[in-house]
């Protein structure tokens, strides 16, 4: 496996104001002036978690899914955010990772959650997405999902794993700070891959605060980085492959997971 160089930003959103979203990404992204394989945005970039689809729905040919394609093809890295997305009557919470070339890879949030009424207004998925960049294979995964260990949890065949780099793009709030950060850790651990978790600052539309404290972790569960909470942030952090191979080489706990199957629920 190669290095894979990632960048990640954690700020404060707009509540429900695209354009001012897409105007602030654009100059943060920017800053970003060394070569990057992978550029992470926090859920729902664009407008911060909400739930209002008639003023903050878009189309996969609306603006911010054209914003994702132009910062792609102009850092020549992957983009990935999560935007709510409508299609015909229907609403889903919806992680893209549009690629340098303008085709992208999406996946609809499955944990849709239960204490706002995102259960009740968006349609929940029922595929996961494992990514291919720089030679990792990566799984990326939105906030409340964070929670479900199954549905994030990594396999083991015929000597290869699953998935290298588990993403969760997030707006967390702070009263849940403890429960975010530790989870994070824990997924790396039980997985044998790398996280980054990237969540928003600030006060969203409902009052409710948001701390941040985005966070990197490698395989072994050692945190690489965290920010410092309620801080805006642009960081790049780069991921060993061959540190990653390493350990598992040497810890081979893959080989002993148990097999499973998943009935998803319709």
């Amino acid at each position: 496996m190669q290095d894979l160089k990632i960048s990640f930003i954690q700020t404060e959103l707009f509540w429900e104001q695209a354009d001012k979203n897409l105007d602030h990404f654009d100059r943060l992204i920017d800053t970003i002036r060394e070569p990057v394989d992978l550029i992470l945005l926090p859920e729902m970039f664009n407008t911060g978690f909400s739930i209002n689809p008639g003023l903050c729905s878009e189309t996969m040919e609306g603006r911010s899914v054209q914003f994702l394609r132009r910062k792609a093809s102009e850092k020549n890295a992957v983009v990935m955010a999560t935007i709510l997305i409508r299609e015909r009557a229907v609403f889903y919470n919806r992680l893209i990772a549009m690629f340098p070339d303008g085709r992208y890879e999406t996946y609809d949030k499955r944990h849709l959650f239960r204490l706002s009424e995102e259960f009740r207004i968006f349609n929940e998925g029922d595929k996961k997405c494992i990514l291919q960049i720089n030679g990792w294979n990566i799984l990326p995964l939105i906030c409340y999902d964070l929670r479900f260990p199954v549905w994030s949890k990594n396999t083991w065949r015929d000597g290869k794993y699953e998935y290298d780099l588990l993403v969760f793009l997030a707006n967390w709030p702070t009263i849940r700070a403890h429960v975010w950060k530790t989870l994070l850790m824990a997924r790396a651990m039980e997985n044998q891959a790398c996280v980054v978790g990237v969540n928003r600052i600030g006060l969203d539309g409902h009052e409710i605060r948001h701390s941040g404290d985005s966070m990197v972790v490698d395989g072994k569960g050692t945190v690489l980085f965290a920010t410092e909470p309620g801080t805006e942030n642009v960081h790049t952090q780069n991921l060993s492959g061959r540190d990653l191979e390493l350990f598992r080489e040497s810890f081979t706990m893959g080989m002993d997971w148990d097999k499973f199957s998943i009935d998803i629920k319709i």
